[in-house]
């Protein structure tokens, strides 16, 4: 399921996170989705478990995934709390490049706005 680009910037743990917290906000990972233990995923992607265990920390951390002792790791469900202001301001820093790149490539305002509502539609809006 995952792919791990030995060649990136990125670290290995952060790439993991990255494309975990990719599928759990597509939906491919269900809330209450049994995660696969860290010796699962380290054997399958050959890195350290600790390098996992890490990202499954980080994970947690951000609130996509709980720890239930004994147990192992599961998907959790939609954060109702209060988002955190810090990751808000970074995602929309992305979304105010990403609609300056649109506009730049000759896309109107108007268009710009009709394909952010398309992409709300879908369901890419949260709650």
């Amino acid at each position: 399921m995952l792919q791990i680009d030995l060649k990136s910037r990125k670290s290995i743990y952060e790439q993991v996170v990255d494309d975990y917290r990719a599928l759990i906000i597509k939906g491919v990972m269900k809330p209450g989705e049994k995660m696969p233990s860290v010796r699962e995923l380290s054997r399958e992607l050959t890195v350290n478990p600790n390098t996992v265990q890490k990202a499954y920390r980080e994970l947690e951390r951000l609130g996509y995934i709980n720890t239930v002792a004994g147990k192992g790791c599961f998907v959790a469900e939609k954060q109702n709390a209060v988002p955190d202001s810090g990751r808000v301001a970074m995602v929309i820093n992305e979304i105010r490049a990403l609609v300056t790149e649109l506009m730049y490539m000759g896309l109107s305002r108007e268009d710009v706005s009709v394909k952010i509502g398309e992409i709300l539609n879908e369901g890419g809006g949260g709650r």
